[in-house]
């Protein structure tokens, strides 16, 4: 396939110069809007290299690897992927993750004080906008060929063009609204118009997409289209003014209904399935099943610095060990707040009330807050002669006493598992939470940690929980929820270690079960019992067991915003679920350095979007920027 340079008009007649075919990617991608002397829509296997390049523009950055044809000019190749920015717009903006680079326009963005120049903003504006021009000119292109693939590839257009008007809509709210290549200008767009568009699309192509689970992996099918409207339904209130949550609740329980299952397979033994979705086998461990829309990552084949790449390098730094995490080294740049960190700490008083009543058996030693002194932790009686209790340990001793009386203890000679009256010390290694259990049937006991909800995953030593100045990288918890390892432990398939295999959800089934929570809780009609028992779904996987589980009576909107926090942290709607609940911009809900205060302030509301971007302003007198800027 020939080379050609291409101008791509959208919103703005900003030029992108990109090329019609790379080697470097799996499905060898085309440019859609490339003309040379062959037709490259002559047949259907040509037109879904066409397609792979809609997919590949959310993924990659260019026609050359991680860098060398970019595909969008004036910025940091791998600073303009798709992911990252939104990263950098839905997650650095809030309580979820601070960065140290001082690149212009970067530390603006969780200070909260960028303008219509910011470089980010503008990026995130053009990557969007080349997506719709891209899917465009593919839509008008392929319409000349026949049959059902074709008419599957287009829907499948059609629903990433939708993807990037819902993200338009959702950071700039009134932009222009185009569906096929034109020189003119277009004239500015409004929410509700937009809102209207993508409604109305994804609804037409709903059945035209393959059926739930019948496309290859990376490409969207049916489920897709009904995901995107939930979340779209989910934010009409916000976007258009009125309320549609009833719909939320319909195409959420669609959803629910599909072949999409919660990922439970616990592939590499630690307690938990969660983490499998966020590592390099995740196309093959399980997690796929839970992927309804996901950007596909190669160390080899795919290479960017973006996508998960950036998550996984970036958030390396400190004393951890780069190898841990399958690659080579770490950037020394995001970490998290302490307002996320907390949200995982074990409610010991809680889990304590739901045992049973206290006891006269207890735990004395150093490792117990009163020491050997005491008064001993008193345990509670769970059965006959059956005792457990939740506690915060210190590295050091313990044993089980009745009644603070040494004539009645016992210990484990030989730590072996097993009780002797007045054995010896039962050593604890580490500081933390622990469940301790007495057994006086058979003389046994068992500590196991109290780790609770294991979606919290952070790296502590050498890192502190409060963030006295962003730049150090030991201000706040590195998070470590992505890994270039497989569910075996074995590296990606870069043996540099430069790029990353693990593919990245940007839709997935557990998100499906909070929208059906918040739309039911919001007035939607749906059943809160089904919602209390799909968030106890994914509650169960994230504690390994039953003990986190919830009722019903449970269920507040606050609830399954923290819900919401937990689950999806660092994938990119974390701002989006807090102007919908009217917290990003104001005093109600503070995190540090929120507004660019330690402490946290409010800012003003216009922030709730972003700038449209001034070169945009310059070239289409069309448009009218966004209040505030």
């Amino acid at each position: 396939m020939k080379n050609k340079i291409s101008k791509i008009i959208f919103s703005v007649a900003i030029i992108f110069f990109v090329a019609s075919c790379t080697d470097d990617l799996n499905q060898s991608p085309i440019d859609p809007d490339s003309f040379t002397q062959e037709d490259v829509f002559a047949n259907v296997t040509v037109a879904k290299g066409a397609l792979a390049k809609l997919y590949s523009s959310l993924a990659l950055t260019g026609q050359q690897g991680p860098a060398g044809q970019p595909d969008i000019a004036d910025i940091d190749e791998g600073f303009s992927q798709f992911s990252r920015m939104l990263f950098n717009l839905n997650e650095l903006t809030t309580d979820h993750a601070v960065v140290g680079w001082g690149d212009p326009g970067l530390p603006d963005l969780h200070g909260m004080f960028w303008s219509s120049g910011n470089d980010f903003t503008e990026a995130m504006y053009t990557r969007l906008a080349q997506e719709v021009s891209f899917a465009n000119s593919f839509i008008q292109n392929a319409s000349t060929l026949t049959g059902a693939e074709v008419e599957t590839f287009i829907a499948e257009a059609r629903f990433l063009r939708a993807y990037a008007y819902y993200n338009l809509i959702d950071l700039y709210a009134n932009v222009p609204l185009t569906t096929e290549i034109s020189t003119e200008l277009p004239q500015q767009s409004n929410r509700t118009e937009i809102f209207a568009f993508i409604e109305s699309e994804l609804l037409e192509i709903q059945d035209q997409l393959m059926p739930s689970g019948a496309n290859e992996y990376g490409r969207v099918d049916q489920v897709a289209a009904w995901a995107l409207l939930s979340r779209l339904y989910l934010n009409a209130e916000v976007w258009t003014g009125t309320p549609r949550y009833t719909e939320a609740v319909t195409f959420s329980s669609n959803v629910m209904n599909s072949s999409y299952s919660i990922n439970m397979n616990d592939a590499n033994g630690n307690g938990t399935a969660y983490d499998e979705l966020f590592l390099a086998d995740n196309n093959t461990n399980g997690a796929q099943n839970e992927f309804i829309f996901a950007l596909n990552f190669d160390g080899l084949q795919s290479q960017t610095y973006g996508g998960t790449t950036f998550l996984v390098h970036a958030s390396i730094g400190g004393n951890m060990n780069p190898a841990d995490f399958g690659v080579n080294g770490g950037w020394f740049g995001l970490r998290t707040t302490k307002k996320l960190a907390s949200k995982f700490e074990v409610d010991i008083n809680a889990l304590n009330n739901a045992l049973g009543t206290l006891s006269d058996w207890g735990l004395v030693g150093d490792a117990t807050i009163n020491g050997w002194n005491g008064p001993d932790m008193e345990m509670y009686q769970t059965g006959t002669n059956q005792y457990a209790l939740y506690a915060d340990l210190t590295a050091g001793l313990i044993k089980f006493r009745f009644n603070e009386d040494w004539g009645q203890n016992f210990g484990d000679t030989g730590a072996d598992g097993s009780l002797e009256p007045g054995g010896d010390n039962i050593a604890i290694a580490s500081d933390g939470a622990y469940f301790i259990t007495l057994d006086l049937d058979n003389l046994t006991y068992a500590v196991v940690s109290a780790s609770g909800d294991k979606r919290g995953m952070f790296h502590t030593d050498g890192q502190n929980l409060e963030i006295a100045s962003i730049p150090p990288f030991k201000e706040g918890y590195a998070v470590t929820k992505f890994k270039n390892v497989d569910s075996n432990g074995n590296a990606g398939s870069d043996t540099t270690g430069n790029f990353v295999d693990s593919d990245l959800p940007l839709i997935r089934l557990a998100e499906i079960y909070l929208n059906y929570a918040e739309a039911t809780l919001r007035g939607g009609g749906g059943d809160l019992s089904l919602a209390a028992a799909k968030i106890n779904e994914l509650r169960q996987r994230a504690y390994g067991n039953t003990s986190g589980n919830i009722s019903s009576s449970d269920l507040t909107l606050d609830f399954v915003l923290d819900e919401r926090s937990k689950e999806l942290y660092w994938e990119g709607q974390r701002r989006t679920d807090l102007v919908r609940y009217n917290y990003f911009t104001t005093s109600s809900f503070l995190w540090p350095f929120k507004g660019n205060i330690p402490n946290g302030s409010s800012v003003d509301p216009f922030r709730n979007i972003y700038p449209l971007p001034v070169n945009v302003l310059s070239i289409n007198s069309n448009l009218t920027q966004n209040p505030g800027y």
